[in-house]
């Protein structure tokens, strides 16, 4: 065989190394791109959970307030019917 057939095979060689090598580099930062992209995802469900359960509190404790303010404003009515001085401002307007 000539001399020349046997680099053409040596480049191609090569060249068919290289592009392997490139595949399997694109595969290994694929894999690692996918796996970033499922840690993300569980730390945005993660944040996601501990939103709704702020909210849930939150709207718990604005129940709480609405009904602590319901019960204050029926104390404070219940008082001045039970408050002597009540009646007498009434009468002096």
């Amino acid at each position: 065989m000539a001399a020349w057939i046997w680099v053409l095979i040596a480049i191609a060689l090569v060249v068919v190394l290289a592009v392997a090598a490139f595949g399997m580099k694109r595969s290994r930062e694929k894999a690692q791109r996918r796996k970033q992209a499922q840690e993300l995802r569980q730390q945005a469900d993660a944040h996601t959970q501990q939103a709704m359960e702020r909210e849930r509190v939150a709207q718990e404790q604005v129940e709480q307030a609405k009904e602590s303010r319901r019960v204050a404003a029926e104390v404070g009515a219940r008082a001045d019917q039970i408050d002597p001085d009540m009646e007498e401002r009434a009468t002096e307007e």
